[in-house]
């Protein structure tokens, strides 16, 4: 009977509390692709320093992992190392600012005339969608895609022209020339119009080396010509914030 009791009037199950799921923890690529960003889309002001143990605190990984990330992002020239203060966001000087828009004005037409000269229909039509999505970043006012949108349009040129090492240079000089701009820009003067990246993308449609070459040189001229060299912006960055928004 005890046993018959039991069975018609069965003890309520034990319910186990719920867990959150265990976030997968980033690989180091993924960090520095994250970090990376912050920097290039003007999130991390040039001067912010990254601490190692808030930058292991907010992704979750040791201090080793955090230095190795730094070193590499060091090397890219978009963070600095400073004996004893620890890492920063770099901070181009003028000189540093004049010379990578040399780099660019001498690798950059080079670039996009060979393009130009190889350029296929679906070259031209990833160019053609790209600067949709600028000019569709722009008509509302997404300041963060503008600039995101604008850096990987020219990584995607250099990529498209078939010469590794110069994509992987011009990658470097990219990223040094955001923070140029988030230094000496003057607000909204010195980032790439979306015009001129049509101009570019319509030049190689048409498979005109020479007209492509003379947009690119005219388009870095400009952009290095709205540079203000007085301007120094100042912030206060919570790096966690920053670095775990969506």
């Amino acid at each position: 009977p005890a046993l018959e009791s039991s069975a018609c009037n069965p003890q309520p199950a034990t319910r186990m509390p719920r867990t959150q799921p265990r976030r997968r923890p980033l690989s180091d690529d993924e960090i520095v692709e994250r970090l990376l960003a912050a920097i290039l889309e003007h999130r991390l002001p040039p001067g912010t320093k990254l601490g190692e143990d808030r930058l292991a605190e907010t992704f979750g990984v040791s201090r080793t992992r955090i230095r190795q990330v730094l070193y590499r992002l060091s090397a890219e020239k978009v963070v600095k190392q400073i004996a004893n203060r620890g890492a920063f966001v770099a901070e181009p000087t003028v000189a540093e600012a004049r010379d990578v828009f040399d780099a660019r004005a001498v690798i950059e037409p080079m670039l996009v005339a060979r393009l130009a000269g190889r350029a296929t229909a679906a070259d031209a039509g990833r160019l053609r969608e790209h600067v949709a999505r600028e000019t569709a970043a722009r008509a509302s006012g997404d300041l963060r895609s503008q600039i995101k949108l604008s850096g990987e349009f020219h990584a995607l040129l250099a990529a498209m022209a078939g010469n590794a090492v110069l994509a992987e240079m011009l990658r470097e000089l990219v990223a040094r020339s955001s923070l140029i701009i988030a230094v000496y820009g003057t607000k909204g003067g010195a980032d790439c119009a979306a015009d001129e990246h049509q101009r570019l993308a319509e030049a190689v449609r048409k498979r005109d080396a020479a007209q492509a070459a003379r947009a690119m040189r005219d388009h870095l001229a400009h952009v290095e010509g709205n540079l203000d060299l007085r301007t120094r912006p100042s912030a206060d960055i919570d790096l966690r914030a920053v670095l775990l928004e969506a």
